[in-house]
């Protein structure tokens, strides 16, 4: 009598989605950072690359009025572009840690896709608050208008679960609360040289396409 090979088990229903996408973007912005600090270090003999870099891939609100872009493209994907550059390592390494710690829970949340509709949509959405409500001249970067949509996507998803199940919405407000106060205290710690502009935009479209991208209430 033969004994029959046992079966192999089968995977589970819900397998987190497989963080390359995280590992990807993080990579680009950490590449870019580190060829402008070389440069900055005078390891490379190029002393105005970090100039050279925000002029073309910052966002210029002058841009979308009457300045003269350096390419005829520009002032298109400077939307796009301005979330992988940084304003140094410690502005670097703080939002690619906040991108990992949202990132992770978005992807549980939607999956790749998902991740994707939501980190472009709050990107353009902070370059859309800035553009909107700032006065300044000089150039925005960061991914913080992105970071900050993750943030609003998240927390839109937890009040829906919540409302549905009845449960207490305080966790959601108490949450937002934080990030509102976050701003105040780093506009106050840097004299006011903080792009709330892009957060608050950012932080909105976070919301509003969580809210296509995944509407149905989740246990």
């Amino acid at each position: 009598m033969t004994t029959p090979a046992p079966s192999e088990p089968s995977p589970p229903a819900d397998l987190p989605e497989r963080p390359w996408i995280l590992i990807a973007v993080i990579a680009l912005c950490s590449v870019i950072e580190l060829v402008l600090q070389l440069a900055d270090w005078q390891v490379l003999n190029a002393p105005r690359l970090r100039l050279i870099a925000y002029e073309y891939g910052g966002f210029w609100v002058g841009l979308l009025q009457s300045w003269v872009p350096n390419y005829p493209s520009q002032p298109y994907l400077m939307f796009l572009t301005y979330g992988f550059l940084h304003g140094g390592l410690l502005h670097l390494v703080i939002n690619m840690a906040t991108l990992w710690s949202l990132g992770l829970a978005v992807l549980d949340r939607v999956g790749l896709k998902g991740f994707v509709m939501l980190y472009c949509a709050a990107l353009l959405g902070g370059a859309t608050g800035f553009a909107l409500l700032a006065s300044t001249t000089a150039p925005m970067v960061g991914a913080s208008g992105a970071l900050f949509g993750l943030a609003g996507g998240l927390l839109a998803w937890g009040y829906v679960d919540r409302f549905t199940l009845q449960e207490a919405l305080w966790p959601v407000a108490r949450a937002a609360g934080l990030l509102l106060t976050l701003n105040v205290v780093m506009w106050w710690a840097l004299d006011g040289q903080l792009a709330w502009e892009t957060h608050l935009g950012g932080f909105v479209s976070g919301w509003l396409a969580a809210m296509v991208i995944d509407p149905r209430p989740r246990q």
